[in-house]
């Protein structure tokens, strides 16, 4: 039987996952890793802790399956997306990953959009220019570091560089490249007329193609770091939002996910690009060209919880799970802006910071743990909204990422959207995309659809929104979304004196 192997390289972690031809899954391993912070507002990551963790997963996966690595016939990738991979000609690390939670690029940002405005070609990027994606900062790069910025020969997205480091080829996919801000997303090519306003090369960039595209094979060099056979193929991979979405089953216009990770994202798959950049949506491609999905994002979704966990002393998270769901909704009050590393969708603010409003000698860390929980899902719900605007719905969500393991998040969710949600059977849903679209790269599935229609399956618990739960909620929501009307100069300006 042969099996396929699927690798998310995440923010905090990477996960490795290999299934069978009926897409059971057969064995999984995990790596835990943090991101560098040098200063405020910076997200940074060597490209070695990346590799480690894959080699580590890689070996610890195949060593569960107990099969020989032969019978993997395939691997494949989701990965971060946004983030600045920045090699020499040697194909040398020329200095940290710099990742998509980074705020340093705003001075960047501010520019591109008004040399793109005045070449009439901002609209054609379908997307707002934002910090943390790939080209503000690789011009930072070129402004700040002249020296490192010399050097580079080769510029790509994180997956991008396990890819090549495993099978010596450079090779993006159309998902994750169309959200660079450097590519054509209605042409499906490198932007051309984009970059040359910027005085940028696009040699510098890898050729794209479709998610399930095979692009090499395990070279001997990474066969002996990895634990793969030598000649295994490797697929191209893509973006976590669309493998997720791939994990999700979520793969048809109208169909939709809600996503708690690290940070938060609602995702509608469309049969057209969509865009609003002026709302702080993003619009991307799909699996492969002719598919799109159009999306809001929170910054800190499951970060804000870790974040609370920190500040309570390391406290445990299903306590705090077990504890919020005793707390009534509404939090006795409480209401949290989770704006921990400022915000996209809809304020398109990088310098925004946070706020707890309602605090009083009764709160608790029960309160405040269901707080957070709500506050993410007040966020969510405004992306719902943007979305909406745009004339993108769905009759339920499918739910996935970390906050899909608390049954407490996810009433939570049902009730402040007032729509239902349902999880897919397997947990790790941008991991499971990767390894369908291995599967499909080795031929053993005739394409994504039928990946998805073998691989994928669901829980029979369905979340329904409780009517009364959902109109109290629908109070704290307008009090959220006024919270921050009435306090967003105030936030800016305590960001301000923070980093003076």
């Amino acid at each position: 039987m042969a099996y396929f192997m699927g690798i998310d390289l995440g923010t905090s972690s990477l996960k490795a996952m290999i299934i069978d031809g009926a897409g059971k899954v057969a064995a999984q391993a995990a790596r835990s890793y943090q991101f560098d912070s040098p200063k405020l507002g910076y997200a940074e990551q060597g490209l070695s802790t990346w590799w480690d963790a894959c080699c580590e997963a890689t070996r610890e996966a195949l060593g569960l399956l107990g099969k020989a690595a032969s019978e993997v016939a395939a691997v494949s990738f989701s990965g971060q997306m946004h983030g600045a991979v920045l090699l020499d000609e040697r194909l040398r690390e020329v200095r940290p990953a710099i990742l998509h939670c980074d705020a340093r690029s705003g001075k960047q940002v501010r520019e591109i959009a008004a040399a793109l405005s005045r070449a009439g070609l901002l609209e054609s990027l379908l997307n707002p220019v934002y910090t943390g994606f790939l080209l503000p900062s690789l011009v930072w790069v070129r402004e700040n570091e002249p020296e490192r910025y010399s050097a580079v020969r080769h510029a790509m997205l994180p997956k991008d560089y396990l890819k090549l480091r495993l099978c010596g080829e450079l090779a993006s996919d159309y998902s994750d490249a169309s959200a660079t801000l450097a590519f054509d997303i209605a042409g499906g090519r490198w932007s051309r007329e984009v970059l040359e306003v910027l005085g940028l090369s696009a040699s510098i960039f890898p050729e794209c193609a479709a998610s399930d595209a095979p692009v090499g094979k395990v070279t001997a060099e990474a066969s002996a770091a990895t634990g793969l056979a030598e000649g295994t193929l490797v697929v191209n991979g893509g973006g976590d939002q669309v493998m997720q979405a791939i994990g999700n089953g979520a793969i048809r216009a109208g169909q939709a996910t809600v996503n708690i990770g690290s940070s938060g994202q609602v995702c509608f798959q469309s049969d057209r690009p969509i865009a609003d950049p002026r709302s702080g949506t993003n619009t991307f491609c799909g699996y492969d060209l002719g598919k799109w999905l159009t999306m809001g994002a929170t910054m800190t979704a499951g970060l804000s919880l870790k974040w609370l966990g920190k500040l309570l002393g390391g406290a445990d998270y299903r306590d705090l799970d077990e504890g919020a769901g005793k707390v009534a909704p509404g939090s006795e009050g409480l209401v949290f802006l989770p704006y921990l590393n400022g915000e996209r969708t809809p304020h398109l603010d990088p310098d925004l910071c946070g706020m707890i409003l309602g605090l009083h000698l009764g709160t608790g860390r029960y309160e405040m743990a269901r707080a957070v929980m709500e506050g993410v899902a007040y966020s969510l719900m405004q992306c719902i909204e943007v979305c909406g605007r745009l004339g993108l719905r769905a009759d339920e969500l499918i739910a996935s990422g970390g906050g899909a393991a608390s049954p407490i998040w996810l009433q939570i969710q049902a009730d402040v959207y007032g729509l239902p949600l349902k999880t897919a059977a397997v947990g790790e849903q941008a991991v499971m995309g990767a390894a369908i679209a291995a599967g499909s790269g080795a031929g053993a599935f005739a394409g994504i659809e039928e990946g998805c229609a073998v691989a994928v399956r669901y829980r029979d618990e369905i979340y329904e929104p409780d009517p009364g739960r959902h109109e109290a909620y629908l109070e704290y929501y307008r009090l959220f979304k006024d919270a921050y009307g009435e306090s967003a100069g105030l936030l800016r300006r305590a960001t301000e004196l923070g980093r003076a």
